[in-house]
């Protein structure tokens, strides 16, 4: 029997999806087998696959037509046969202990699911992101409905599938799977029912996942996606009485006005990065309408009276600029953020 299962959708990776498969391959943990789901790509990333399963029989391959990332999750999820199972993207990459580090935590605490950190790519710089969880102890039950299911409301840097592995048998025994009709957020709402089923869980200060920012347009990507369209979607969304229950309806508001609030001000950032693909005007336009959206608001004050006393001095002011709805002022402020990073020295 399989220790992990790593589930790998692919969609024209060609140009990283060596790196990555080589990165499984050279697992420390011998005990995993990696499921790709070629989804429709046009490029070599089939090809690519089904040379390295001529020297592993840990790779499986399904192909099938483009249909989008969470249906190729779920049709990973079908076959998976390990004890527990993790997620990794196409383009990114592992480091050679990581599903060991993890497999090892889970099973010393019989755990039901293990959160990492990870490192990736912010404006061309590395950064690390971490979490202030307990480390290396297990949590009960009773800290995942105190703690944790509140924190996936109230923000989105815990939504990654890719930085945990989570135990089989609860997801077969709830038949849990990724949102298929959702465009945007699909990893935040996986996380959301599987952490309100589990027991226990447990968090260790390490991080073995790379994530790579491949190039293009963040600003086009934005526009496409809409960003802020799901955004809203999510505050409005009514989540499940299982993930809600120990909440009542007033602090289920506060929570989803700071993820907003928080949602937007990254939103800002992006949408003031410089791009050729889209003018400065429809960009402008996009942030005066996001900042003066009623949703938006009433979120903000909110977010005054709960986190504001605690932000740093560059959210202050972004929070201000947007309190004052001064689309200016937030070009400002981000431009200038932009150059401090570029020069190296932070905000």
């Amino acid at each position: 029997m399989y220790k992990v299962s790593v589930i790998i959708p692919v969609y024209n990776a060609d140009a990283y999806i060596s790196e990555c498969i080589e990165s499984l391959l050279n697992q420390t943990l011998q005990e995993c087998e990696f499921i790709f789901i070629n989804d429709g790509s046009t490029d070599n990333s089939r090809q690519i696959i089904e040379s390295y399963m001529n020297s592993s029989t840990r790779i499986k391959l399904i192909n099938q037509a483009n249909q989008g990332v969470s249906i190729a999750r779920n049709r990973g999820l079908q076959i998976a046969a390990g004890e527990y199972t993790g997620f990794v993207d196409a383009d990114d990459y592992i480091k050679p202990d990581m599903y060991e580090t993890l497999y090892n935590a889970a099973k010393q605490g019989d755990c039901d699911v293990v959160i990492s950190n990870f490192e990736g790519e912010l404006d061309g710089h590395r950064v690390s992101y971490k979490y202030l969880f307990p480390d290396n102890v297990v949590l009960p039950r009773a800290y995942i409905e105190e703690e944790m299911l509140p924190y996936f409301i109230k923000t989105d840097n815990l939504n990654t599938a890719c930085n945990k592995i989570y135990r089989q048998q609860i997801i077969k025994e709830h038949n849990l799977s990724f949102p298929e009709k959702v465009a945007l957020g699909e990893d935040g709402m996986f996380n959301m029912l599987f952490f309100s089923y589990a027991l226990n869980m447990k968090y260790i200060d390490y991080s073995g996942y790379y994530y790579r920012e491949v190039a293009g347009s963040a600003t086009r990507n934005l526009m496409e996606k809409d960003y802020f369209e799901r955004a809203l979607e999510v505050f409005k969304l009514e989540l499940p009485e299982i993930h809600t229950g120990k909440l009542d309806r007033v602090k289920l508001y506060r929570l989803k006005s700071i993820k907003l609030i928080r949602s937007v001000m990254s939103y800002i950032h992006i949408y003031f990065i410089p791009s050729k693909e889209i003018s400065f005007n429809q960009r402008y336009t996009y942030v005066k309408n996001m900042i003066s959206n009623k949703y938006v608001r009433d979120a903000l004050s909110v977010y005054y009276s709960e986190s504001y006393s605690t932000s740093a001095r560059y959210e202050k002011l972004v929070t201000d600029m947007i309190r004052s709805q001064s689309a200016v002022g937030l070009y400002c402020v981000t431009a200038y953020s932009r150059l401090r990073n570029r020069d190296g020295r932070g905000r």
